[in-house]
């Protein structure tokens, strides 16, 4: 099966400071798992929140399959995220603190088929912080250019 299924939220870069990254399965519907394959997923407005014990992904809109019948799915329902209990503990610990938040990095598909997300502990990016990057950016993209020729 090919791995070529990389839905990323190119956002989260830019708004964010990435502490630390986890993989994390993702509890889907037969529906849900064949529109993400087509690449029908956008998580823009996608975040990630403890309710109990379990940690959900909200927001995230996976469009309706396009060859289902009449067993639609929600679009923007929240999916349940699959993790071992120590890496569940040491993010609802950090995700209460004041600063950090936890959010979704990319959905990508394992060597088995099977929808895996990568999420994030982060923090937010303040507005200086943001022009920085976009500065260190453009530096290293004229680097690059003037390397070349």
């Amino acid at each position: 099966m090919k791995n070529d299924i990389q839905i990323k939220n190119k956002r989260a870069y830019f708004d964010y400071t990435i502490i630390e990254k986890y993989n994390a399965g993702l509890a889907l519907l037969g529906t849900e798992i064949k529109a993400i394959r087509q690449g029908k997923a956008n998580m823009t407005d996608a975040f990630c929140m403890f309710i109990g014990n379990t940690l959900y992904v909200r927001n995230l809109h996976i469009s309706e399959y396009s060859h289902s019948s009449f067993h639609h799915h929600d679009i923007k329902r929240d999916r349940i995220l699959l993790l071992q209990k120590k890496e569940l503990r040491k993010l609802k610990v950090k995700g209460e603190e004041k600063g950090y938040t936890i959010v979704p990095l990319r959905i990508f598909t394992n060597e088995r088929g099977f929808a895996k997300i990568e999420i994030a502990l982060a923090t937010g990016k303040k507005e200086f912080d943001k022009r920085d990057s976009i500065k260190d950016r453009e530096s290293k993209r004229e680097m690059d250019r003037a390397m070349k020729i």
